[in-house]
């Protein structure tokens, strides 16, 4: 298939990704009550959040690597990868029982928090995986298979048969959704060359990742804890109905970054690391303007379009508790635009493997989020909240920007 082809297919999918999951939050929102709504949000948000503690941003190391090494040796790099989360697995998910021991998600969620946290990680490491091996494609077939296929079948069925509107079986659906992905992103690794297996386990290797990694996750933790405190920081000043209206217009402001990560980040961040490996500066320079330039008309396009489309669609909704909520839309969608921004700078500093001021920034971020909004509580109420992640995102933008103007000359390797 010739590659313009195959890019276009690739937004295609991307875009249905995205449409589909706009489907589902609407429908959602019009046929679940808001406390459900609230629920579904807190549990999307925790299952996100502990994945990345299982996952233990191994993929920042891993993926550099197996960009570096030769193809016969991916099959080796892997099962190490599988290795070291086998061990993540084991020591993380007991713990996991104290969210629902201390009360932060209902027992009854227990039953689906699992699967789907091991699901998603699962399907979250193949599209990386998929990515890195230069095969954006198939990262979106699966990734449409995980996030739309079944969020559109869903939200039809809701449409069609009103017994199927609980929340139950909208997580029923995400599960098998998720389970199909896994096996056909696993379906496409089978041609790698299994000889390397051979070789036994890597230890140095994996202990070298998790020394690489370790920064990363705990400045990932902190960056993440944004995309998860703010809805149970909303629930406890509002309440699951007001926290209801506030993952509406998350997951409306979200779509930005899920489609700057499909049209944009996808295709540029393998090319700008293989550049820099290289040392290939003019090569780097140039891919590095072309991302600032897509990032930069593709944020402010799709931002525009969120708030114009928005209102007519809450409109439809009929529920007060929605549209009462409203303002929350500007702060949503300005937090998801300076979001997408701070990428430019990110990529640029992640494929020189300068990590330390990715690192430092993340780790501020989260402090940073908690005194702006217990600053600005009294002044804007829970819109506080997604102010504060404007300000965190603010901050990430101008720090990593900062230090990617401190960067040296580019050198190509002796």
């Amino acid at each position: 298939m010739p590659s313009p082809t195959k890019r276009l297919l690739n937004l295609s999918l991307r875009a249905a990704t995205l449409v589909s999951k706009f489907a589902l939050i609407f429908v959602l929102a019009k046929f679940l009550e808001p406390a459900e709504v609230g629920l579904y949000g807190l549990l999307s948000a925790t299952v996100f959040y502990v994945l990345m503690a299982l996952g233990f941003d191994f993929y920042t190391f891993a993926t550099r690597e197996l960009i570096v090494t030769d193809r016969h040796a991916w099959a080796s790099k892997l099962r190490d990868q599988g290795v070291f989360y086998g061990i993540t697995y084991t020591a993380l998910l007991p713990l996991c029982l104290l969210l629902f021991w201390l009360g932060f998600l209902p027992w009854q969620l227990a039953i689906w928090f699992f699967p789907l946290l091991a699901l998603e990680h699962l399907a979250q490491e193949l599209n990386r995986l998929l990515v890195a091996i230069s095969e954006p494609l198939w990262a979106s077939i699966v990734l449409f298979v995980r996030s739309g296929a079944w969020a559109v079948i869903a939200a039809l069925w809701m449409w069609l048969d009103p017994a199927q509107r609980t929340l139950g079986f909208v997580l029923a659906a995400w599960t098998l959704g998720v389970l199909i992905a896994c096996l056909l992103g696993a379906s496409r690794l089978r041609g790698f060359d299994r000889a390397s297996l051979q070789r036994a386990i890597d230890w140095p290797w994996i202990r070298k990742g998790i020394r690489v990694a370790f920064p990363f996750v705990i400045a990932t933790l902190s960056l993440r804890g944004l995309y998860t405190v703010d809805r149970y920081w909303i629930e406890a000043l509002g309440g699951l109905e007001q926290l209801a209206a506030y993952v509406l217009f998350v997951g409306i402001a979200n779509a930005i970054m899920s489609f700057l990560d499909a049209a944009v980040f996808t295709f540029a961040y393998p090319a700008l690391i293989a550049s820099a490996g290289k040392g290939d500066r003019a090569a780097f320079d140039r891919q590095m303007r072309r991302l600032g330039q897509h990032t930069l008309a593709v944020t402010l396009g799709l931002s525009i379009a969120a708030i114009l489309c928005a209102g007519p669609l809450i409109d439809w909704l009929d529920r007060p508790s929605y549209t009462q909520h409203f303002g929350l839309l500007y702060w949503t969608v300005l937090a998801a635009a300076l979001s997408g921004i701070s990428m430019i700078p990110h990529y640029g500093l992640y494929a020189r493997r300068n990590d330390r001021p990715i690192i430092l920034a993340h780790l501020a971020s989260l402090p940073i989020f908690f005194v702006a909004s217990l600053s600005l509580i009294p002044l804007l109420g829970i819109a506080a909240v997604p102010a504060a992640m404007a300000l965190a995102f603010l901050f990430l933008l101008l720090a990593k920007l900062f230090a990617f103007k401190r960067c040296g000359p580019l050198v190509a390797p002796v």
